[in-house]
């Protein structure tokens, strides 16, 4: 005779990365719901690639050697045929980003850490790519764009305030900045912006993500 299971179906908590929580700022209307429902079956598919990784690589070994992109240019023929027009795509904003360092020699890669940071009732990891230093000692947490369009005024004020809050975490003393690869474009924090403005529109951010997560939780078998 056939029982009908009792074993819970496990709850998948609220979460995001920082890419995905502030692609969501950036969204208004029903694509908010619907974005939230696709990375909640990405989590619940475990499923996920990063198609970036080979190219993050080439620039900071490009930062760390001073061969002023080199790797950026040797990289698009070791990635698979599919990720070329990609990494073609990026390749000259890559290079501008690289030139408007200024003097190789007075810059140097350093690690950075990620943090878990809370955001009303939503964990959020911020992941910075890589740091740096500059001869003159101030330093920079740097997180790349890639995507076709330049990144929304919202996404940039969520992505630098996130980082700016946890910068002790992530690199002491580090300035956060946004680089949009594709155009060599740096964004940093505007100084007008007043920060308990940002916390407070995020944490109502946060909240209607964590309701829309909840709606969108698959049906129990």
């Amino acid at each position: 005779m056939s029982t009908i299971s009792t074993t819970p179906v496990p709850v998948i908590p609220p979460y995001a990365t920082m890419l995905g929580f502030t692609r969501y700022v950036s969204r208004t209307g029903p694509a908010k719901a619907t974005f939230v429902g696709g990375l909640r079956k990405q989590r619940e598919r475990r499923s996920g690639f990063n198609p970036h990784g080979q190219l993050v690589k080439a620039l900071k070994a490009d930062i760390a050697f001073r061969t002023g992109g080199s790797y950026l240019g040797g990289v698009v023929d070791l990635v698979k045929e599919r990720w070329k027009p990609l990494y073609e795509s990026l390749r000259a904003g890559g290079r501008t980003y690289l030139a408007s360092l200024g003097d190789p020699e007075q810059i140097t890669l350093v690690q950075t850490r990620d943090a878990l940071a809370s955001v009303g009732p939503l964990a959020v990891k911020i992941n910075p790519h890589f740091g740096l230093r500059f001869g003159d000692g101030h330093r920079e947490a740097v997180r790349l764009h890639f995507d076709e369009e330049p990144p929304s005024p919202e996404l940039v004020t969520a992505m630098l305030h996130l980082m700016a809050r946890h910068m002790e975490q992530i690199l002491p003393d580090a300035d956060p900045v946004l680089v949009d690869l594709r155009r060599g474009v740096t964004h940093r924090l505007n100084p007008a912006t007043r920060p308990a403005d940002v916390e407070s529109w995020l944490a109502g951010e946060a909240a209607a993500f964590t309701a829309m997560w909840s709606a969108t939780a698959s049906p129990a078998a």
